[in-house]
């Protein structure tokens, strides 16, 4: 049965589908969306991706695509180690600007899921690491944007690796928290 465990963020899930497995190796089901629905998770995933980073310390983020193109992820680790991240950006949330960390791997098979409104952000533990995650909208580049992944207002407690974190040119220049005009606004769970 796959383990639902509901972070710190409400929203945010870590979720960890079992693994059958026998001296062939395993067989998981790593998504379902009549599990996901029977948990109350009722998100309609259009697109998948599968990202490379070969080098220990690569981060990619924090990224969000802001509305009409909003994007949910659900994000495991098919090959390797990541430490994942999300963090709430929707204005008028009680945890506005609070982040959440998972270690994702291959050996665990946990997957976390952001939804839309919040920051989506990882960092690699161990060579050549393989990101695959589902999308609830396409990519939209005029929605695309991004907050400083080591931003002091938000605080993550990013892993020591013992490199220098390999970035993008637009990660290195991402905006500050406290200077982002967020699109996303928070709303009040329907009883």
């Amino acid at each position: 049965m796959t383990e639902f465990v509901q972070t710190p963020l409400p929203g945010v899930w870590e979720i960890t589908p079992r693994r059958f497995g026998d001296h062939r190796g395993f067989f998981s089901e790593s998504y379902s969306a009549k599990v996901f629905v029977d948990h109350g998770i009722d998100l309609v995933f259009v697109q998948d991706n599968h990202s490379l980073s070969a080098t220990v310390g690569t981060v990619r983020g924090l990224h969000f695509q802001s509305p009409p193109h909003a994007q949910g992820k659900l994000v495991r680790c098919g090959k390797g180690k990541i430490f994942d991240v999300a963090v709430d950006v929707r204005r008028g949330s009680p945890t506005y600007g609070q982040w959440y960390g998972a270690e994702l791997s291959f050996e665990n098979g946990k997957q976390l899921l952001v939804p839309a409104g919040f920051l989506h952000g990882f960092m690699t533990l161990e060579p050549d690491s393989e990101i695959v995650y589902k999308c609830t909208d396409f990519y939209a580049p005029d929605c695309d944007g991004g907050v400083r992944w080591n931003d002091p207002d938000i605080g993550i407690t990013w892993p020591e690796t013992g490199t220098t974190p390999v970035l993008s040119a637009k990660d290195e220049t991402a905006t500050l928290l406290a200077d982002f005009d967020s699109p996303f606004i928070y709303e009040e769970p329907k009883a």
